[in-house]
């Protein structure tokens, strides 16, 4: 059976073709303006209302989008305003100690105190014979690989839940109460150590958040901890 032709005199127009009218014509209701008022659209509510009236609605929904929108973006300018400047005054701090053991003080109680952190720790990799005066954690490198090679593959940050055996060797005996952390190893020209920040909230640390300013103070102690580590 051959399919059915179209009739060349069915003159009816698809929704299609009027949308498409339509679009080219964008100034067509304001010849026709009384036609506005007179088509009906249904509403959530199961109350029909105007053509006018729906354009309104949708005008509001979405003036009230872009209001949520720019008060996301102003808060998230505001956040890293505060961040920028807690970041500063840290490494502003960490340019004026002199030793490893100031250097990693200074770390992990702005960590702490300014950052409101839960748990923060900077171990250092090396010989702990070869800096008896240093009372910080020295663990030496090939143990560190040992024991969380994932953590120390590349130079990125890595954020979320940590596995047990990685939390217990950065964390030590916090390791049970830390719920999600931010782990980055440190290295200039050699590996240098590695800095942790947890948080007992499972969901404060995650794939997908900010850690620029992590990278901006990480760079920083790169240069500073270069000076006294020793391979």
């Amino acid at each position: 059976m051959e399919p059915a032709k179209k009739n060349n005199n069915d003159n009816t127009i698809s929704e299609e073709e009027v949308a498409q009218y339509l679009k080219a014509n964008s100034g067509f209701f304001l010849k026709r303006d009384d036609l506005l008022l007179e088509l009906k659209l249904s509403h959530p509510s199961g109350k029909a209302v105007s053509l006018l009236e729906r354009q309104v609605s949708l005008l509001r929904e979405r003036n009230m989008d872009m209001r949520n929108r720019l008060a996301g973006l102003l808060e998230h300018a505001s956040d890293n305003d505060v961040l920028f400047d807690k970041t500063r005054q840290l490494i502003l701090a960490l340019l004026e100690v002199q030793s490893l053991d100031a250097i990693v003080n200074t770390f992990c109680n702005s960590m702490l105190k300014d950052f409101q952190m839960d748990f923060a720790t900077l171990t250092l990799f090396g010989q702990a014979t070869n800096h008896r005066n240093v009372t910080s954690r020295i663990v030496p490198l090939d143990n560190a690989y040992a024991k969380i090679p994932n953590l120390l593959k590349n130079d990125k940050p890595t954020c979320g839940v940590l596995r047990e055996e990685d939390a217990a060797f950065l964390f030590l005996d916090h390791a049970n109460l830390v719920g999600s952390a931010a782990v980055l190893p440190l290295s200039f020209g050699a590996p240098l150590g590695v800095i942790a920040i947890g948080s007992k909230n499972t969901n404060h640390f995650n794939a997908n958040m900010d850690n620029l300013f992590l990278g901006y103070i990480a760079e920083v102690l790169n240069r500073l901890l270069s000076r006294h580590l020793n391979h």
